[in-house]
């Protein structure tokens, strides 16, 4: 029998927002529970808040059992007798206690008072944890006879509703007292991580720390707005919440006291003093009505105005790679593994993806790069980048370029032909234009080639998504008018014509197509561009239909996709002068979709091919077509077209998947079937 099966009765001391809620997770796992507080108030209001989670869990179908019976397994105990002691009641249900969690107040001195306590009073056998999210479980550990039966047991909150515990191994804390309580987590239906030395923050608050931290020095120096954080962190790199807002939202008292107990602890920060000057005067955020965003009152949430237009104003590398920098600290001092850390983001922050799976989209070597200049521009020496991070980059391992960074992916295949290049990334494709020398102009055997290409990359069941780029100082610089010396008319009207259905089978292509626009767009290459899906261009990108300089007009559906992306009007006026314009003009037309600085085309077009790639290729597909076929016929043709894709997706594996995963809680998987 394993020693989890021993544990029968629990004990939470603390009947606050933590505690209440770890004695409910407890009671409705099936085991006996002891509630203990300083006050009966305290216990009653406790008992109130338990009935009225369990009731709403009970009308949503997620309790087995009736909200009585669960609430008949807990027992609230005043643990504090007059002469400021404790009680002889708390005493005897610790004598017949299997497992403690504590969850009292973040002070050292009450915590080791409590478990002195309770080593003199629990049975030999009993585990003695600490819900801490600060303090160190070894300084805990200290005031008993037993350390090796002292543990951290972190939870979120809530309890009821937060998936994830942090399971920490003191100094002295042994192997089995960890095993244990990680499987008694798990009987109270959670996810774990295991933190293996006893270091400030732990995996969470010390990743969430640096994080917040250097956002905040980085708007502290001028370098960003607390907006174009937020919308950065929101809109790009899709967390929950901007930075600020939550910060406001967890309390800038909460951030700033625990931030300041692990710094006191040994972590090496530089600290922001905008936190500072928010906790002193008492600007907490949500609750109080202020913090760095206004609320219409104290206690009362309204999502705060974080224009996404200001998304990307800030390299979302330069956000996330202080982060990276914690994460390789972690690894690199074996205090955890890489897949608990990312765990421990995704569960306990509600991040898309774990950090390192961010370090390997944008590239280790982007992060080192990031983390120098922000030491710079900050003067925060923490942020030299890890040695570990160093070495990843010294021996290759840079990510999902690389085929390796942090995780390895499927090996990096390269296929260069005699003007394009193919690169997979699995689950994303890359097709370069490679005619650098003459600004891949397009040539009969650039179009050929183009052609197969796409051909073979939307058989390829493990290409998800597409990108379209080009090599050296441009994107395209438009047809290649010395390849057609001496043609004839209906020489010409073949090549357009074979243009024509090249970016035919672009635009319904079953695979999204990304196109990443740098340099000139000019001419044919403008309208290679025009039929893809999304269109991304760097700010030094020049586009245009100039072909009437030369006498003739734009002969692969220039004519009939520019007016459908930016109007009639502007259309006429772009084609009869000829004129190129920038990205920033691009994108106010509609042209493009987002405009990103050079150094970013890149990372901006492979985390979009990424996140597209996690979607079930079927449902993209069919909404590419409606979308594409729609805007060709009328609305009503549209919408008949529209309404027997959608009820034909119903017949598919994904959609079972995808509801499935919605209801448990967890990331689908599609494949397409």
């Amino acid at each position: 029998m394993a020693p989890v099966d021993n544990i029968r009765t629990i004990t939470v001391v603390g009947a606050g927002t933590m505690g209440h809620g770890i004695a409910e997770v407890a009671a409705i796992a099936g085991y006996k529970v002891y509630l203990a507080d300083i006050k009966k108030e305290f216990l009653d209001n406790a008992l109130q808040k338990i009935e009225w989670s369990l009731k709403k869990l009970y009308e949503k179908g997620m309790l087995r059992e009736t909200v009585e019976t669960v609430l008949s397994r807990i027992t609230p105990i005043v643990n504090l007798a007059e002469d400021g002691g404790y009680t002889e009641e708390f005493g005897r249900a610790l004598g017949e206690t299997d497992f403690m969690i504590e969850a009292i107040p973040e002070r050292l001195d009450l915590k080791q008072k409590l478990f002195k306590y309770a080593d003199e009073n629990a049975p030999s056998h009993a585990i003695l944890a600490t819900n801490t999210s600060s303090l160190p479980i070894t300084e805990i550990a200290a005031a008993t006879s037993r350390p090796e039966r002292v543990v951290g047991m972190h939870f979120f909150n809530p309890p009821v509703l937060m998936p994830l515990v942090e399971v920490i191994k003191g100094e002295k804390t042994s192997d089995a007292t960890v095993e244990t309580t990680v499987a008694l987590a798990k009987r109270f239906g959670k996810q774990t991580v295991v933190v293996r030395k006893d270091v400030p923050g732990f995996i969470v608050n010390r990743v969430l720390g640096r994080f917040m931290n250097t956002a905040c020095i980085v708007v502290e120096k001028g370098l960003a707005s607390k907006e174009e954080v937020d919308a950065t962190a929101k809109y790009i790199l899709g967390l929950p919440m901007g930075v600020f807002e939550l910060a406001d939202y967890s309390g800038i008292d909460v951030f700033y006291l625990v931030f300041t107990a692990m710094k006191e602890r040994g972590m090496k920060t530089t600290p922001c003093n905008l936190i500072k000057e928010k906790y002193e005067a008492g600007h907490y955020g949500v609750k109080a009505g202020k913090g760095f965003y206004d609320y219409p009152a104290p206690g009362k949430y309204q999502r705060p105005n974080i224009p996404k237009d200001l998304a990307g104003k800030l390299d979302p590398v330069k956000l996330v790679a202080p982060a990276v920098n914690e994460a390789a600290w972690l690894i690199r001092n074996e205090v955890a593994t890489r897949e608990d850390i990312d765990k421990a983001v995704k569960l306990g922050l509600n991040w898309p993806k774990g950090v390192l799976e961010y370090a390997d989209e944008y590239g280790i070597d982007a992060i080192v790069e990031a983390l120098r200049k922000l030491k710079e521009e900050t003067g925060a020496e923490e942020l030299e980048p890890d040695p570990l991070l160093l070495r990843m980059v010294e021996e290759g391992r840079l990510g999902r370029k690389a085929g390796k960074g942090f995780y390895e992916y499927h090996e990096v295949q390269e296929i260069e032909k005699e003007t394009i290049i193919i690169r997979i990334e699995k689950p994303i494709a890359w097709i370069i234009l490679n005619r650098p020398k003459k600004l891949n102009a397009l040539s009969p055997k650039l179009l050929k080639e183009l052609g197969e290409a796409l051909d073979e990359l939307e058989e390829n069941k493990e290409v998800k998504v597409i990108i379209l780029k080009g090599a050296g100082r441009a994107f395209s610089a438009g047809a290649d008018v010395t390849a057609f010396a001496g043609v004839t008319p209906i020489d010409i009207l073949r090549f357009s014509r074979r243009f024509q259905e090249l970016t035919l089978k672009m635009q319904f292509l079953t695979k999204p197509i990304i196109v990443a626009i740098h340099g000139y767009a000019l001419g044919g290459g403008l309208e290679i561009a025009m039929s893809g899906d999304i269109r991304i261009a760097s700010e030094d990108a020049m586009l245009g239909q100039p072909e009437i300089n030369l006498g003739f007009i734009p002969g692969a559906g220039g004519t009939q996709r520019l007016p459908r992306l930016v109007g009639r009007s502007r259309a006429k006026e772009l084609i009869f002068t000829g004129d190129m314009i920038p990205a920033g003009e691009a994108y106010r037309l509609g042209l493009v979709d987002r405009v990103v600085p050079p150094e970013r085309l890149d990372q901006e077009a492979r985390a979009l091919a990424l996140k597209l790639a996690e979607k079930p290729p079927l449902a993209l597909a069919a909404a590419k077509y409606a979308i594409e076929m729609g805007m060709e016929t009328s609305i009503w043709t549209g919408l008949e077209l529209e309404a027997s894709l959608f009820s034909l997706l119903f017949s598919t594996e994904d959609v079972i998947e995808g509801v499935t995963a919605f209801l448990e809680k967890r990331k689908p998987k599609f494949k397409g079937r």
